[in-house]
């Protein structure tokens, strides 16, 4: 039996029925226990439990799976063959045969050999907890650039899996019979292929990348900050995205909702705008080839003037998904700490107990790392943190007066484009414009090259940042 799946050349597997009948699955959590400590695998924090919680969220989270039977087992030692003993793997023999299962998805990372000893055994589909967030992401992305990064991530994930597997790719290029010469063996040719197709995705994301660079340094050209909002996956990102800008982006209680970055903007109490960006919800054991497919999306974090960490407050696991994005923020070298560019947000404290001191926070960021209280689904604590992020993006913009005489009144197309401009005074004696202009740092130096003798008021700030 084949340990590898055919896909549609959009990243999505052809593993399941495509009729209106689900395939039955079975979802698994090896749990290794405190004895376990010498098996070279990170221990994960969270119970059995919870993570066959998540685990079985996973699986519902494909449209054309029906969880039949899930259980977490607790081992002293994952088996090099199988990952899983042969207590364990007889219990889900039995379950196969009584309940007709089709697919058996092992919430850890499988070896190729691991799978298909377990496929060789069991006689159906495996998937690990890779593979089958590569379904969803496969199910899932709308855009050409997610499909693309979907795909590249799942070939990336097959190469060490090939069994017969790659074919239709020749269908996908026409065939014509130069795929390979006399006496190419077929997994030599499937690999040739793959590779094949892996270089012209890398090209076809290359020339995205582009589009996308092109459309963040216009972006960058305005004067509106970007804010990003990240988190766990079904941490409510989307609900307080929709809550902030009176959008429609799909929220709902699945696991990986929103895949594809949305970006609206959005004016402020105060009146400034800001462009707010809903991102892809991390997960933990994100696969590696996914964070990397990603990254041009992920981009839009990186660039953010200020990141909001959505976290589920009521969630039993709270604090081990907060060190888990924290983990993947870091992997793009963006300091969680940083409390002048992250800021933290508890949401769904309407799940909270009443008397839960998290849920009666001030809304600001203390230095006990106490979140932002909020409820995105009711909107308690909203007024509260739009007024937080206000002051935050306000802190990181000077106002100053500039004066430009009339020959140098060319000059004022780059406030307007680089910077905010609050007012103008036209003087029709000598034909000078004052301008009262807020500059956000990053634009310091430019902007103290450009306008440095003409500064009516010189604040220290700017002038250390344009030093």
């Amino acid at each position: 039996m084949s340990s590898s799946t055919d896909t549609d050349g959009h990243g999505k597997t052809e593993l399941f029925s495509t009729g209106r009948e689900k395939t039955k699955c079975a979802v698994i959590v090896p749990v290794i226990s405190i004895y376990g400590a010498d098996t070279g695998h990170r221990t994960n924090p969270r119970t059995g439990a919870a993570r066959l919680e998540e685990a079985v969220g996973l699986a519902n989270a494909l449209s054309d799976l029906e969880v039949v039977y899930s259980n977490h087992f607790t081992l002293r030692k994952y088996r090099p063959a199988t990952l899983i003993g042969q207590g364990a793997l007889d219990d889900v023999k039995q379950q196969i045969d009584e309940q007709g299962i089709k697919l058996l998805i092992v919430d850890h990372a499988l070896t190729p050999v691991q799978q298909r000893n377990l496929e060789t055994a069991l006689q159906i589909k495996v998937l690990d907890r890779t593979g089958i967030i590569l379904e969803i992401f496969g199910e899932r992305a709308q855009t050409k650039e997610g499909r693309l990064q979907v795909e590249l991530a799942h070939l990336n994930y097959q190469k060490g899996r090939l069994v017969r597997s790659w074919t239709h790719l020749e269908r996908q290029r026409g065939g014509g019979g130069f795929m390979g010469g006399p006496g190419e063996t077929q997994i030599e040719s499937d690999r040739r292929m793959l590779q094949q197709r892996i270089k012209y995705l890398e090209s076809a994301l290359d020339d995205v990348k582009k589009t996308r660079d092109l459309h963040r340094k216009n972006r960058k050209r305005k004067p509106h900050p970007i804010i990003a909002l990240v988190g766990y996956t079904n941490a409510g990102k989307s609900t307080l995205f929709n809550r902030i800008t009176h959008a429609d982006v799909r929220a709902e209680d699945l696991l990986f909702a929103t895949l594809d970055p949305t970006l609206r903007t959005v004016e402020l109490p105060h009146g400034d705008t800001v462009i707010l960006s809903d991102t892809v919800g991390f997960v933990s054991e994100l696969p590696h080839d996914l964070v990397a497919a990603f990254r041009a999306t992920l981009e839009e974090v990186i660039d953010a003037d200020l990141i909001v960490h959505v976290r589920d407050i009521a969630h039993e696991d709270s604090d081990a998904q907060a060190e888990d994005v924290e983990h993947i923020l870091m992997d793009l070298k963006i300091d969680p700490k940083d409390s002048a560019r992250v800021i933290e947000v508890w949401n769904k404290i309407d799940l909270l107990p009443e008397d839960d001191p998290r849920r009666l926070s001030e809304p600001v960021q203390s230095t006990n790392g106490a979140g932002i209280p909020v409820s995105a689904q009711t909107g308690q604590g909203i007024p509260g943190l739009i007024s937080y992020i206000e002051r935050k993006i306000s802190e990181k913009r000077t106002v100053l007066a500039v004066r430009l005489p009339m020959e140098e009144l060319g000059k004022l197309y780059w406030l307007y484009e680089h910077a905010e401009v609050l007012d103008r005074i036209e003087n029709e004696t000598d034909g000078s414009v004052l301008v009262s202009v807020r500059v956000d740092p990053k634009n310091g130096p430019e902007f103290r090259n450009r306008f440095g003798s003409f500064v009516q008021t010189e604040p220290d700030d700017i002038a250390t940042t344009a030093a």
